[in-house]
């Protein structure tokens, strides 16, 4: 598969288009500009992100996209900060069965239980993080540049639900991971000089 053909999110592949877009920003670039996937692409896609629940929650929207469409966890994105208290990672980590339970009745996210148990999960692992190197970020940063290979390694043994395609969007979409955009593409551009 091409560096071009990686960069298309897996649902988008099967979208229904005359033409099917070689890369995600080929898909989105005539989108009008309130659709979701246009304001990602432009707006949150490969942008680095210095707050650590920011981070988690992207954590939590990649795990939740495995097996489904990106299209309906950008939908449901806003449903996910609800349920999940802003992703603030203290207040997940301490989540109990009352919470988990509550979570599994939300029609408003994915009513997964692996998924939910390893959002709870992960933000436990990301608040020892914090204790050992001051936050999620500066963790990341101290593994940065690392191969793909070697961040799915470092994901399985740190945290749940992450294989190597989720590991690999969650990285991309943080500006860990070069292939979020294409040159060409303004965001690429944009993004070029950005510093992590």
């Amino acid at each position: 598969m091409t560096q071009q053909n990686t960069n298309l999110k897996p649902q988008d592949k099967q979208q229904p288009l005359d033409s099917k877009p070689a890369t995600y920003c080929d898909y989105v670039a005539n989108l009008p500009a309130d659709n979701v996937h246009r304001i990602y692409h432009d707006t949150q896609y490969g942008f680095a992100i210095d707050d650590d629940n920011e981070l988690f929650g992207r954590l939590i929207l990649e795990i939740n996209q495995a097996g489904l469409s990106w299209d309906i966890i950008l939908k449901k994105q806003h449903n996910f900060a609800k349920a999940y208290d802003n992703f603030d990672i203290a207040t997940v980590a301490a989540y109990d069965e009352a919470e988990r339970e509550r979570l599994l009745s939300d029609a408003g996210i994915i009513r997964n239980k692996l998924k939910v148990n390893a959002a709870i999960y992960n933000a436990q692992q990301i608040l020892k993080l914090q204790a050992e190197h001051g936050s999620f970020k500066a963790w990341l940063d101290a593994n940065h540049p690392m191969e793909h290979k070697a961040w799915v390694k470092l994901f399985k043994k740190t945290f749940k639900f992450t294989g190597g395609e989720i590991t690999k969007e969650f990285l991309m979409s943080t500006g860990y991971l070069p292939g979020a955009h294409v040159e060409g593409c303004p965001i690429y551009d944009k993004l070029r000089h950005q510093k992590l």
